[in-house]
């Protein structure tokens, strides 16, 4: 059985957007699968689009959500003279040929082929002129496609698919200044680098008949295709800016974790049973092409942001540490300038944070001097008897033999039987002096984080304000 080879081929033309990944992620793992190899090709041979920072932003998306390649990057832009040697084949056997019009030309014969309702494809002028010498007149190269007969393949997710080679017309392989055109350079990089599938969005299955007449032209073997649905936003059209960020990069500084992206991209249009929730290792184990759906998928946020929580409630607080710092640093806070620990804070967030923006915002209170009081929580919280059970609490608590959670419960409990109170009677007045607000993580939990000097100050500092 010969090594499964596929590859993963974006156009540097933009930041590596949700369907580009969804396609490197079906690639990826089915090359894991099969322990076969994942090919990482920049096709670059646009290079008034092309740009180093589209690149580097590709590399950037593809290493955050952990597709590793096996080979590449490859650049189309270094191989030209590979495909003027392999056009210079096709010409010298007939299978390709000088195309002399111009584009005034081409542009007439289209406005005559529309008014007699035909269509508007090349009707072969030059396709059976002898061969000529070069006499200074600008040429394209164009792909001698046959008349008769169709051009099928049995498509991995499509079924049976087949196009007329009448409805063809000759393709333009080389255009006037010399350079190759995207449907014959990708067919020549996958016959060079040896691919035996292609996984795709299915806006090139136009795409395909063509190129399966030029690897049939050139003698090589023609890889089994996978055209994957396309995503479209909830109106169904296709996913664009207006339906909220594309890029894959947008949404990890909205605070989204690579693993909830990889999670949900597989499931816009794979499915495995009942089952939603997938690490890495299950994907590779469980995926298979068969299981992609016809139908389009549906972009829905709501279910994205499920999966995020359920990532960053089930996350391990030290990895999440790490992430976060970038977060908090962008609100002016730096954990290793002091403050708690920040996995002990992570620890007291995450069971309610839905993003890493979340879980920062929520961390800040933590690593503030001084805290604003909200004012509904002011209003709620805080009356007369306030100050004098805030200052019993922080002397109990002082006089704990240990700041863990079990006394600091115990402690509460002696304060409301002394009392003759409820919890919901000192509780709210403890959240607001320690983090400003009333919702907050729980109070033992914020107490034991906190420490003893910080939760007394911020009590002390608590009833010296209100108390004005």
């Amino acid at each position: 059985m010969s090594e499964v080879r596929l590859r993963f081929a974006p156009s540097p033309t933009g930041y590596l957007h949700v369907g580009g990944a969804r396609t490197a992620l079906f690639n990826w793992l089915l090359a894991r699968k099969q322990h076969g190899t994942f090919v990482l090709r920049i096709e670059d041979t646009d290079v008034t689009r092309s740009t180093q920072e589209s690149v580097d932003a590709i590399f950037e998306g593809m290493k955050w959500l952990a597709f590793d390649w096996d080979e590449g990057p490859f650049f189309q832009s270094d191989y030209f003279p590979v495909y003027k040697e392999y056009i210079d084949k096709l010409v010298a056997e007939g299978k390709a040929y000088k195309c002399y019009c111009s584009v005034e030309e081409l542009e007439a014969k289209r406005e005559k082929a529309l008014k007699e309702g035909g269509k508007p494809k090349y009707d072969g002028t030059c396709r059976d002129l002898p061969p000529q010498e070069d006499d200074g007149r600008p040429y394209v190269i164009r792909f001698r496609t046959p008349k008769e007969g169709a051009t099928t393949w049995n498509d991995l997710i499509k079924g049976k698919v087949s196009f007329e080679n009448a409805e063809l017309d000759d393709l333009i392989i080389q255009r006037t200044d010399g350079t190759p055109t995207y449907n014959f350079v990708v067919v020549v990089d996958d016959v060079v680098m040896r691919m035996t599938t292609v996984i795709r969005g299915d806006d090139h299955v136009n795409n395909t008949p063509r190129q399966i007449l030029i690897y049939q032209a050139l003698g090589a073997p023609v890889p089994v295709f996978a055209h994957v649905p396309m995503i479209l936003g909830a109106d169904k059209a296709r996913l664009s800016k207006r339906h909220g960020a594309t890029s894959v990069m947008a949404y990890r500084d909205m605070g989204f974790l690579p693993e909830a992206m990889v999670n949900y991209l597989v499931r816009l249009g794979w499915s495995y049973g009942d089952e939603e929730i997938f690490s890495l290792q299950d994907l590779i184990e469980k995926f298979s092409i068969e299981n992609v759906g016809r139908s389009a998928g549906v972009f829905n946020p709501e279910k994205l942001l499920w999966l995020n929580a359920h990532y960053i409630k089930t996350g391990d607080p030290v990895r999440l540490a790490g992430l976060l710092i970038p977060f908090l640093k962008e609100r002016g806070v730096d954990p290793a300038q002091g403050g708690p620990d920040l996995v002990a804070v992570i620890k007291t967030l995450q069971e309610r944070a839905k993003t890493m923006l979340e879980l920062a915002d929520g961390a800040l209170f933590y690593y503030r001097d001084e805290l604003s009081y909200d004012e509904q929580g002011v209003a709620k919280a805080y009356n007369a008897d306030t100050p004098a059970l805030l200052t019993a609490l922080a002397e109990k608590l002082a006089a704990l033999p240990q700041l863990d959670q079990a006394h600091i419960e115990q402690a509460f409990k002696e304060l409301m039987a002394e009392k003759g109170i409820k919890l919901g009677q000192v509780g709210p007045a403890v959240r607001l002096a320690l983090s400003g607000t009333t919702a907050s993580p729980g109070i033992y939990e914020m107490i034991e984080v906190l420490g003893l000097a910080e939760t007394k100050k911020r009590i002390e500092r608590a009833i010296s304000l209100l108390a004005k």
